[in-house]
């Protein structure tokens, strides 16, 4: 029994916006780990829990459904881990059912189903305070005698009845290791039966609450009006690109004066060569001109992270419902397009939760046009150069402005594009959008603070797994052959870098590119951010410590503006990063539809670049 135990797996199962990520997190805390499914591009997260008598559990948890009658990708894999499908996959010994109390309607459902699979189960139920401050009146012995599991409650963000709760699951852990029991996948008429059971147990054992959340219908009231509310949406994406600039400032200046003490430090310790060179001037200081943006994605990251833990997230779906509906976009893409804002990897992944194959397709198709927090370093470095730092209206940061325009542009681009996609592949009206809004909830801090340490390790990883790479063979390429002893041009213009970037130049000088700019679009398909060291390497710039703000007056001094222009343009449509082009590879299980997306996004980006760096040199811009 206690190699059982030890081996126990337990599988969180529950509705969207249940508080189940919330409650994973309070039970392993840093204890866990995040991959994909064997076979599919699914996420996955898997941690540890501790019972009181130091035995190990492992706790998967599951994405959120609705029933086991499985509709999107996500629940597909919810269902098949839940009754022992996956391939590779251990089936797990105990089901816990995470319900937010204050709406059980849809939940009583999937625990019927649940049940009916045949293994041990724990209904916890989360939000638990809430319900209590509604006056909601939960009658928990009649619930557990008609559901026949074990019931606790549980208020994920503060641990309340958590140990309870791993005291429960222990509990049903030893039944599931005496137990021979099976699974068993329930019919089309036991799923039929379920729910109208739950409507039965809802009424028989859950009445209204005595103070209902009228708060929450007022604020409805002024949030999802047709009007008010987009109002309020576009102001919040707009304080959001302002904060980007206005509040990261003092960060990446203190990033960036470390960076050149660090570089300064080294230098001195190593005499003159390449060694010093590659460390300095490429590692150090092309890692360095990346790194110093990070205080910038985690200002955009603290903004979605705490609107959808307000539980404002779904009211901007339910916002842009009409205007994305009339684009050919389903009313539920409005996440996945929104999650692209951080990386586009996510945001093609997130469009599993849209049931229709063809609506989900189109939603992957144009999510990489969605400006990611890898274009950042490259918008802020060209803001940087070419726009004044000034205030305009009194109000508004003239930089921020023109961040919040580019936004914009990939959002309209966005919208544009799906609307040709449904008119040229596919026709059809868009399905209704139903989606269960949930109830507004104080972001909790210490979620808040670990879903950014989160994003930071993430991006930190990335930078030593791609970018760190990328700058080296960059400096390679950027250092060698050396030049002839009577050179008289910079040695970059010697070296394999300055070959292959003038090879290349013919092509993209009717967009107004030179061959250092066309060598900065190389090593940025590895990573969109790249291109920022690229041009300090093209460049010669070496001083770590102000690295950033020297290639902005260097770029300043020998770019037109029209140049400017038509490489922001560039970057607003190009694909320019292969990890995002492998997870459409795999989210589509198509070659076609993936070189259909990196076809129209390049003729986009050519084509845009084009026509704004010949209509800004028609108006006076170089």
């Amino acid at each position: 029994m206690d190699i059982a135990l030890k081996t126990a797996r337990i599988a969180l199962v529950g509705n969207p916006n249940s508080g189940k990520t919330a409650l994973f997190n309070a039970l392993t805390g840093a204890h866990q780990k995040v991959a994909n499914y064997a076979g599919v591009t699914v996420e996955r997260k898997e941690g540890v829990v501790r019972a009181a008598a130091g035995r190990s559990m492992s706790v998967l948890d599951l994405p959120g459904t609705y029933s086991l009658r499985a509709r999107s990708p996500d629940e597909e894999v919810t269902r098949d881990a839940v009754l022992g499908r996956l391939a590779g996959e251990t089936p797990p010994d105990v089901v816990v059912c995470v319900a937010d109390a204050t709406n059980l309607r849809l939940v009583l459902r999937l625990i019927l189903e649940l049940k009916a699979v045949g293994r041990p189960m724990v209904l916890a139920l989360n939000m638990y305070d809430i319900a209590q401050r509604q006056g909601l009146r939960i009658d928990l012995d009649g619930l557990r005698a008609e559901l026949g599991v074990p019931i606790v409650t549980t208020v994920a963000t503060r641990r309340r009845g958590v140990d309870d709760l791993i005291a429960a699951i222990e509990t049903q852990a030893e039944m599931a290791a005496l137990s021979d029991s099976r699974w068993r996948s329930p019919d089309a008429a036991e799923l039929r039966a379920a729910a109208r059971e739950a409507e039965r147990i809802m009424k028989a054992h859950v009445r209204p609450p005595e103070r209902p959340d009228t708060l929450t219908g007022k604020i409805d009231a002024v949030l999802l009006h047709p009007v008010a509310g987009l109002a309020i949406l576009l102001a919040l994406l707009f304080v959001m690109f302002q904060a980007v600039f206005s509040w990261a400032a003092p960060l990446m200046d203190g990033i960036e004066g470390g960076i050149g003490w660090l570089g300064g430090l080294v230098a001195a310790v190593l005499p003159d060569g390449l060694l010093q060179s590659l460390i300095v001037d490429g590692i150090i200081s092309g890692v360095g001109s990346v790194l110093v943006f990070l205080p910038q994605i985690l200002i955009l990251f603290l903004f979605i992270i705490a609107l959808e833990d307000f539980g404002y997230m779904a009211r901007a779906a339910f916002l842009m419902d009409k205007i994305m509906g009339g684009a050919g976009l389903h009313g539920r893409a409005f996440i996945p397009l929104l999650s692209s804002f951080a990386c586009a990897i996510p945001g093609v992944m997130a469009a599993r939760v849209i049931d229709s194959k063809r609506d989900r397709l189109t939603t992957i198709l144009v999510a990489p046009l969605m400006t990611c927090s890898a274009r950042i370093p490259v918008y802020t470095l060209i803001i940087a150069a070419f726009i004044p730092n000034e205030t305009v209206w009194g109000f508004a940061n003239l930089q921020g402005l023109v961040m919040f325009g580019l936004y914009a542009a990939g959002i309209v681009s966005a919208l544009l594009v799906s609307l040709v996609i449904r008119k040229v592949f596919w026709r059809g009206a868009v399905e209704p959008f139903m989606m269960e809004l949930p109830t507004y909830k104080v972001p909790d801090l210490k979620s808040v603070a670990f879903n950014l340490w989160l994003r930071a390790k993430i991006f930190l990883n990335r930078a030593g797994r791609i970018i760190l790479p990328a700058v080296t063979i960059l400096w390679v390429l950027a250092t060698f052959p050396y030049p002839p002893e009577n050179a008289t041009l910079p040695a970059i213009d010697y070296s394999f870098a300055g070959m292959i970037g003038r090879a290349l130049e013919p092509i993209f000088a009717p967009i107004g590119f030179n061959w250092q700019m066309v060598i900065a679009l190389i090593p940025g398909m590895a990573a969109r951010e790249v291109a920022v060291a690229a041009l300090g390497t093209t460049y010669a710039i070496a001083d770590a410590e102000n690295a950033t703000g020297l290639l902005a007056s260097t770029l300043a001094a020998q770019w037109s503006l029209a140049t400017a222009l038509s490489f922001l343009a560039w970057y607003i449509f190009a694909p320019q990063c292969v990890a995002t082009l492998g997870v459409v590879r795999r989210e589509t299980n198509s070659l076609k539809w993936t070189w259909i997306m990196i076809g129209y996004m390049f003729g986009l980006a050519y084509l845009a670049s084009f026509v704004t760096y010949h209509v800004a040199r028609a108006l006076g811009g170089g």
